[in-house]
């Protein structure tokens, strides 16, 4: 199974080819000279040669803003909007295209762009942060740009206002991607992932238009970008068709409203063309009869006549015209029932994954990922999503570079403790199918699965795969298990009514000498939990605890072995409290948070067998369950490290392995010398 599973978090930034912004700036201020970038020169090896076949090289040069504009140049000028974005001779509308659309979420722009100018410690440096497989990478360049005369050759700035952060912006992505010709022609949803490390959904375009209209108006109060595709043309070119629109070209999704017209009510929608002038040319066009007629009292706040490369089209005009709509969040949103941006996600992520093509063979040997669904509901209620590298894919190969499939398992797999059994893979079993976009850097499916636990399992295409897994898991309503009257007493309140801890173990140790596991197992569901039976300490539990905590190896526990024990049950509950989606509910794809608490690392494959032996058929973890388990890690990874000489592995023979196994500790003459903590856990 696969290795090294994290909740998704905030992760440190990465230096793209090892440079750093602030120690080369801090170099150029002290030298008094501006900043060349050896890493991406001003060579024709930038640029690429897809872009400079025809091209008279003679006249080709690299300049800096400063030398290029009239006036001072600025990087940002009364803001950011999409108008400042004019498109040059790189196909990479596609990337423009999620960029316009970036720029109505402010928060979002603002750290891709952070707080740089041309006045404030100016020395020909700028950096920009792209999200890369579930990490964020700070890529420096220069500010050269390519021109010819003093035109750039790509990005270039309007000339009212000379800003200069979109033809930075897009040669630090392209210095990302290789060169200004990996950005000709790409996928939508790259860019949107890259520009804000979400999740994209793709929008049914064979909806009603009043869904398609609510879609959009509630993605946009959600702050998701969208953005969207004509379909090609009779050429591979993008070109201008009859109606304005240009083929196999990407829009910027802006609004969409419904506005009073002659013969009722008409539904809108709006889009923004990277090209700039280049507009459609139909129903609610800029100067059309449909905007002269209208009545509607919001037209003055709608209705603008500028050839900025912004235009209004009827939903039914769109969905005909154009071949996709994709919408990127930080989470997934429901578009097969209706957006509901108030829904809840659990996110579980896999970096770093490598998969080696062995599958058609012996798909046995394939990583595979566990997760649980909780419980039915409607739509769908998982997505995996899988994202390469784009670095590391070759340029003549086509598509995604892997595949996979979504199994459930059944009850009679899940006793397997090593790995699933080769029969498992069967192609007659289970396969969850979903509806899926496919990029060459991006694979995502959504899928309607019952409850259960399900196995995700990937398969290369090619020698080798490195990969960055994410699954999305929709939490239910209600997390709470309404057949459940389990409630747990902070232990604060139980020694407040009875006092210290040494009192609560004399009220059940017989003669105040010790107690067993029958007594342990009164006292926790009797001190810790209340309401009627339910989810408690059972006897073999208790067992196991008592076991763990036994220093003496008699069965019992003294007072201070109690002791020991009630600290670690004191932090335990606080973890529990802490994780818990609502009282007495811990939900086994949290059990990882919980895992954190003890600062011990464990494998998915290892994650995913405690997921299912400690949780129920409900996806739940009781507290007595995490109590157990968390003991039991704790002791054992104890036991390693006073075990192993040098930390990576020990010894032990057939009956000092079934020793530790069965008590959880050491044999006697294994144990460190008395004074140790092997036991304190």
């Amino acid at each position: 199974m696969a290795q090294n599973p994290e909740l998704l978090a905030e992760t440190s930034v990465i230096k793209f080819k090892g440079q750093d912004f602030n120690s080369l700036r801090d170099h150029c201020l002290n030298t008094g000279k501006p900043f060349t970038d050896e890493m991406f020169p001003a060579e024709p090896c930038s640029i690429g040669q897809k872009l400079l076949t025809g091209k008279n090289l003679s006249i080709l040069k690299w300049m800096r803003p400063r030398d290029l504009s009239d006036g001072p140049p600025h990087f940002i000028l009364e803001g950011t909007s999409r108008f400042d974005i004019q498109q040059g001779r790189a196909g990479d509308c596609w990337f423009l295209a999620a960029l316009g659309s970036l720029t109505q979420n402010p928060q979002c722009l603002q750290k891709i762009l952070m707080d740089q100018s041309f006045s404030h410690q100016y020395a020909g440096i700028f950096h920009f942060q792209f999200w890369q497989c579930g990490q964020w990478v700070d890529v420096v360049i220069d500010d050269r740009l390519p021109v010819v005369g003093k035109e750039c050759l790509f990005v270039h700035p309007r000339k009212d206002n000379q800003e200069f952060w979109p033809c930075l912006l897009e040669k630090a992505y392209a210095k990302l991607q290789g060169s200004y010709s990996h950005l000709h022609y790409g996928y939508l949803p790259d860019a949107l992932v890259d520009l804000t490390g979400g999740v994209v959904t793709t929008a049914n375009l064979h909806a009603s238009p009043s869904s398609l209209l609510m879609m959009v108006k509630t993605a946009a109060e959600a702050g998701s970008l969208m953005a969207c595709a004509t379909p090609p043309g009779p050429t591979d070119r993008s070109e201008v068709m009859q109606n304005g629109l240009v083929s196999q070209h990407a829009y910027t999704v802006t609004g969409a409203e419904q506005i009073q017209s002659g013969t009722g009510w008409d539904k809108i929608i709006r889009l923004w063309n990277p090209w700039g002038k280049t507009e459609w040319r139909g129903r609610w066009k800029d100067g059309s009869r449909e905007w002269q007629e209208t009545q509607d009292p919001r037209k003055k706040q709608l209705y603008h006549i500028k050839e900025d490369g912004e235009f209004w089209m009827s939903c039914q005009d769109f969905q005909e015209n154009f071949s996709s709509l994709f919408i990127c969040n930080q989470v997934p949103i429901t578009l097969d029932r209706g957006i509901r941006p108030q829904e809840r996600w659990h996110r579980m992520i896999f970096r770093n994954q490598v998969i080696l093509r062995n599958s058609a063979r012996e798909p046995r040997r394939n990583p595979y990922y566990l997760f649980s669904v909780q419980e039915s509901q409607g739509g769908n209620n998982v997505v995996v999503s899988f994202t390469v590298m784009p670095q590391l894919l070759k340029a003549e190969e086509k598509g995604f570079p892997l595949s996979f499939q979504v199994f459930k398992v059944d009850s009679q797999f899940q006793q397997f403790q090593e790995r699933l059994p080769p029969t498992f893979f069967s192609p007659f079993r289970n396969a969850a199918q979903g509806i899926d976009y496919e990029t060459k850097c991006n694979f995502m499916k959504s899928f309607h699965l019952n409850p259960g636990t399900y196995v995700v399992v990937p398969s290369a295409h090619r020698k080798e795969a490195k990969f960055l897994l994410r699954i999305f898991l929709k939490m239910p309503d209600s997390d709470r298990n309404p057949g459940s009257s389990f409630k747990l007493r902070a232990l604060e309140e139980t020694l407040s009514e009875n006092g210290s801890e040494q009192s609560i173990f004399y009220r059940y140790a017989p003669k105040g000498l010790d107690i067993d596991a029958t007594q342990l197992q009164s006292l926790l569901n009797q001190e810790l939990l209340t309401g009627p039976p339910g989810d408690t300490f059972s006897l073999d539990e208790c067992r196991s605890i008592v076991a763990l905590m036994d220093l003496e190896v008699n069965g019992r526990l003294d007072q201070e072995e109690f002791a020991r024990l009630w600290r670690r049950l004191v932090h335990f509950q606080h973890v529990f409290q802490n994780i818990q989606q609502s009282s007495g509910v811990l939900l086994s794809s949290d059990l990882s948070k919980a895992i954190e608490s003890t600062g011990i690392s464990i494998s998915s494959e290892l994650l995913g067998l405690m997921t299912l032996r400690y949780s129920d058929s409900a996806g739940q973890v009781s507290f007595p369950s995490l109590v157990c388990f968390l003991m039991r890690l704790e002791a054992m990874t104890k036991t390693f490290h006073n075990l192993s000489k040098d930390g990576k592995g020990l010894y032990l023979t057939e009956m000092e392995i079934l020793y530790i196994k069965l008590s959880g500790k050491p044999p006697q003459g294994l144990q460190k010398p008395q004074g140790s903590d092997t036991q304190d856990c």
